[in-house]
Formats: C-alpha cells, structure tokens, sequence
C-alpha cells in the first residue's frame, strides 16, 4: 500500500516540470491526484482541469467540483507559478502585478478554496507551498520573484498557526535551482550558442555542483504530506544542494 493510499491530492501546475514530478510520485503512492493547470498537456493517472490559478472564481469553481467528485480533499501542492528578470527599476508595474498574482494571489484563492473544505470536512490535511530559496535570500534581477516567493513563505506561517486546531498541517520547499523544461528555455532565450556554458555555471551555483531533479523535490513533498511528517508544521524545508547554508 502506497503512503497516499486513499488520500486526494490537487497539485497546481502539475502539468509541467516539479509539479508533474509531484503528480507522478503522488499517483504512483496510491493518491487520487488532481491537476489545476492552464497547461492541458495529458498526465497519465491524474485528472487535469483547465484553470488560471489566478482567478479567484474559476479556483473555486474547480475546488467544488473536485469536493463533488470525491468527497474528501487531504492534500494541496501550491506549485503553480512564473518567474520574471528584472530589479526594481527595471520591472514595469504591469510585470510586478503579473507576478504576484499567479505567485500570491493564486496560492492565496487555492488556500481558500481548499481549506473550506478540510475544515468542514473536519479530517485534516496537509498543504505544501513551494516556496524558493529567494524566500529568504537575494540574488540579481529578482525584485518582483523574490517579493512573491517571500509572500508564499509567510503565507504557510499564517495557515500553520491558524489551522492547527483542525489538524491541517503547512509547509513550505525552498528548491534552489531546479533543471527543468523552463530553465532550458531560458537559457535558451538568453544565452544563444552558450547554452552549454551557462548550463555548467547555474548548475555550479549550488554548492552541490549540480541543479536538482524535479523527482528530488517531489519526494520532499510525499514526505512532508505523509503521516511520516505528522509532527512537522510550520516550516521551511530547503531542497537547495546547501545554497543557504554553505555557500
């Protein structure tokens, strides 16, 4: 049996990179796991609806029907989000609004949706946040990033204080750089013909020498909404190769 076994999972953006590494972990423990993506891209053995995180309305709507069909919601990943390069004079308004609401507001509706239903359900649950690394530290050209991760961060210290009387649990991952679809493409935008190079020079940014796998923060995740993590609330576990730590 599966350490998920029986349990209902929604992942946002879970179709794509660390959220469809959660999804895969969490269907294969024996979850019956939901995607909330604007990305339709199939996931074999999970549910995918079409959703802007963003979109207080079209959250809830989603969140009820998924309550509808099973009955029960144990578990969210808020993984949903977007990056953007830029420092403070460099970011328009229009780009600092565009980040925070897929990056703040998006959490902030799938909190509310979900945890209506785990308080009136009254069988608890567990929530992760993915937060970042930038949560707590600074690197350059991430003025509006680095403002929404922070955010994401005290949010779970917010939810963990104010629900532990209804036995709902929230964490937060600070991965450090992670090699997925989106890092390819971005160095790929911004380093034309020295894909190699700078993928070598992100990668030995971490004092690990390497980036992390998706799967690696995935398994952060199982473990951190298993009954293993029973005892864990309110905290902040990095997934970085030691970048806040032994730089």
């Amino acid at each position: 049996m599966g350490q998920l076994q029986g349990k209902v999972a929604i992942v946002t953006g879970g179709a794509s990179g660390i959220g469809r590494a959660i999804v895969e972990r969490f269907s294969r423990e024996g979850a019956a796991v939901e995607i909330l993506d604007r990305d339709t891209s199939e996931v074999p053995g999970a549910t995918l609806t079409p959703c802007d995180v963003a979109d207080a309305a079209a959250v809830e709507a989603a969140v009820a029907a998924i309550h509808a069909r099973h009955g029960q919601i144990d578990i969210l990943i808020n993984n949903a989000g977007i990056a953007h390069v830029g420092n403070a004079l460099t970011t328009t308004p229009e780009d600092f609004e565009r980040v925070q609401r897929v990056n703040v507001f998006g959490p902030a509706n799938c909190l509310r949706a979900v945890l209506r239903r785990m308080v009136d359900g009254q069988r608890g649950g567990a929530i992760v946040n993915l937060a970042s690394c930038l949560s707590v530290m600074a690197i350059a050209d991430r003025f509006a990033y680095g403002a929404s991760k922070g955010a994401v961060l005290a949010m779970t210290y917010s939810v963990a204080k104010d629900f532990l009387d209804h036995r709902i649990r929230c964490n937060a991952i600070l991965p450090g750089r992670v090699h997925t679809p989106f890092v390819d493409g971005f160095i790929a935008r911004n380093y034309a013909g020295r894909e190699a190079e700078m993928f070598d020079k992100l990668s030995k940014a971490q004092p690990i020498g390497r980036m992390a796998q998706p799967e690696e923060i995935a398994y952060a995740a199982l473990f951190l909404c298993s009954d293993e993590a029973s005892f864990i609330t309110g905290t902040a576990l990095p997934v970085d190769g030691g970048t806040l730590t032994i730089r």
